[in-house]
């Protein structure tokens, strides 16, 4: 598996992004997946996508939106095509409850998994990006609210991750200026306590995984 999973935005080392691709920075197409903001108003979910969309551009990449509510409740198949064609798919942070029911109800987690685990794809993102692929998401929601879930979609909240990771990683760790930094610590502290797996984060850090290679930077 190939993964790059910063705490906030591409971190400090994006360059270790592009290393992780296959083809020319510029070549393949990026999927950029934004649906952990369904909750939000739709023009406030266009600016975050049209703002990550840019960033990554800054880097040489060519990326678009793949917005997971058009695959919702159709063929699994049909998703999995749509994201096979993509080099690296960039899943931006937000509420990780109503990311993991995209995921879910759009079968793009079951597509991620395959595709990673035959090494077809490279996974990059952030915050809830990264919690996602934890065994399960108990804990979180003392930062992102599971009933968003409802608001959004009309249904309850999931609890497991996508199982990608054997530890759950908790983003924003000791960042001064951003409003989740101690609520976070406090989910950290209760990670600790209960002898749970889990890996902190300060913005500007990411975990890199290249095979059976694991880096944090």
């Amino acid at each position: 598996m190939r993964m790059y999973l910063s705490s906030f935005r591409t971190g400090d080392h994006p360059d270790r992004l592009l290393a992780l691709l296959r083809e020319p920075v510029g070549t393949g197409e990026v999927a950029v997946i934004v649906n952990a903001l369904d909750a939000l108003p739709e023009d406030e979910r266009r600016t975050a996508s049209a703002r990550e969309i840019e960033a990554l551009g800054l880097l040489g990449l060519r990326a678009a939106e793949l917005d997971l509510r058009v695959f919702f409740d159709g063929p699994p198949s049909r998703t999995a095509e749509a994201l096979s064609r993509f080099q690296l798919v960039w899943v931006r942070g937000g509420n990780v409850f109503v990311l993991r029911h995209a995921l879910a109800r759009s079968g793009a987690d079951i597509a991620l998994i395959e595709l990673l685990r035959r090494d077809d794809i490279v996974y990059g993102g952030y915050s809830a990006g990264a919690c996602v692929l934890a065994p399960d998401l108990h804990g979180l929601e003392r930062c992102d609210d599971p009933r968003a879930v409802l608001a959004a979609y009309g249904a309850p909240a999931r609890r497991d991750g996508l199982g990608l990771l054997d530890y759950v990683v908790v983003p924003h760790i000791d960042s001064p200026g951003h409003p989740e930094t101690e609520i976070l610590g406090t989910v950290a502290e209760v990670y600790r306590a209960a002898g749970t797996p889990h890996q902190p984060l300060r913005d500007g850090q990411a975990i890199v995984i290249d095979g059976e290679r694991t880096d944090i930077r």
